[in-house]
């Protein structure tokens, strides 16, 4: 049975008030509480308060296999430049990644199952909090996410500027890249900066030890081994005239295999470890919790790719393409149970603008689509 323009054009009503009234990682608790009632309006069985502000809904028909499907909910701290008649009214916050359509959809998608049920067996839909560098996801798993809710596979996918509306994009393994966070402090001694033979120049340390880690990449590692390290921040120094007796780095490192990702992080710590021979200064490193690579299981993945290929055709589906090297948390719920995660383009007759962008706005043509497909996919695993 198609999804119904009725539920369509609530699902865009909901998904433009979830925009107007964004909230930050681990604080949805309108967006959650406003969910929580939605689902169980539609008759599920409603679990609210996992990892905060994490609602888990559970719709059963009978026995039969039990799968997962998730949506992030939170926003970002950009300030919105957009002129819509739903526009932010929360300053400095805006849904700059599509989590509001995400949650629209699958919300959708409850609604149009727990009215059709054809499938059997049980769909959990998970909506998560804190996907913005915040661990939501990790913290669902760590909390009993699927302790609680045991699942045989979980899914999640994520609107993709750049595509073609509605076409889908997914890899038989990793689609996302690891992401690791580190805090660098170079500890030296401060002198006058016209007689720098009387200190331990943290600055020129900063610059060599910067440079260094770029090698890492283009010379440590095989050119397979797709990497990237980027230093995002450098403070220090006070005065003109005065070397600094510290300089704090801060960056991040990107890898699409989890063993090139130790290996990385690795030869950072030996480069740190390394500066009082090669600069005369001390180095110590600290590391903020990370995520793992966007792993799909391949008989999972294939399983999206049949569906999604039996509902819009061969050319309108993308295997095993470039990964990306920006990172999703759903990294960590992949961790602990098989599942596949996959893109779905939002380019309409014009390109979207980018992701964590002031001027994006998630698409609402892509709504149908993703429900489509949403629905596809239930109805075929569980049939």
């Amino acid at each position: 049975m198609a999804v119904s323009p009725s539920l369509i054009a609530e699902a865009i009503r909901w998904r433009r008030d979830f925009h107007a009234c964004p909230e930050l990682g681990y604080q949805e608790q309108e967006t959650s509480r406003r969910i929580a009632e939605l689902l169980t309006s539609f008759g599920l069985q409603v679990h609210s308060g996992l990892a905060g502000t994490g609602v888990v809904a559970t719709l059963e028909n009978g026995p039969g296999p039990v799968i997962g499907l998730r949506a992030d909910m939170d926003a970002l701290p950009i300030t919105e430049q957009g002129d819509v008649s739903y526009k932010s009214r929360n300053p400095g916050v805006m849904h700059a990644c599509g989590h509001d359509g995400h949650s629209a959809m699958l919300l959708a998608t409850a609604a149009h199952l727990a009215q059709t049920r054809r499938f059997r067996g049980t769909v959990h839909f998970v909506f998560q909090p804190a996907e913005e560098n915040l661990g939501g996801a990790r913290k669902m798993v760590e909390e009993g996410l699927f302790e609680r809710f045991p699942m045989d596979a979980i899914y999640a996918l994520h609107n993709w500027p750049g595509m073609p509306l509605g076409q889908v994009a997914i890899n038989s393994g990793a689609m996302m890249a690891s992401l690791d966070a580190f805090e660098i402090t170079l500890t030296g001694k401060s002198c006058h900066a016209a007689m720098p033979e009387r200190g331990a120049d943290p600055i020129v340390a900063a610059a060599q030890l910067i440079m260094a880690l770029q090698t890492i990449p283009s010379r440590r590692l095989s050119p397979q081994e797709s990497t990237v390290v980027s230093i995002t921040q450098i403070v220090g120094g006070e005065a003109i005239n005065v070397l600094p007796d510290k300089v704090v780095l801060r960056g991040t490192f990107r890898c699409l295999n989890n063993q090139v990702r130790e290996r990385v992080r690795g030869l950072i710590e030996s480069y740190v470890a390394a500066q009082p021979q090669v600069s005369d200064v001390e180095g110590n490193i600290s590391w903020y919790p990370g995520y793992p690579v966007t792993t799909n299981d391949p008989v999972e993945a294939q399983k999206v790719r049949d569906v999604a290929t039996a509902l819009l055709g061969e050319s309108a589906v993308s295997w095993n393409g470039n990964p990306s090297m920006a990172s999703e948390d759903f990294a960590c719920m992949l961790e602990a149970c098989p599942g596949a995660y996959f893109w779905i383009g939002t380019d309409g007759e014009t390109a979207s603008k980018p992701l964590h962008n002031a001027g994006y706005d998630f698409n609402d043509e892509l709504i149908p689509h993703g429900v489509t497909l949403w629905t596809a996919l239930v109805e075929k695993l569980l049939a």
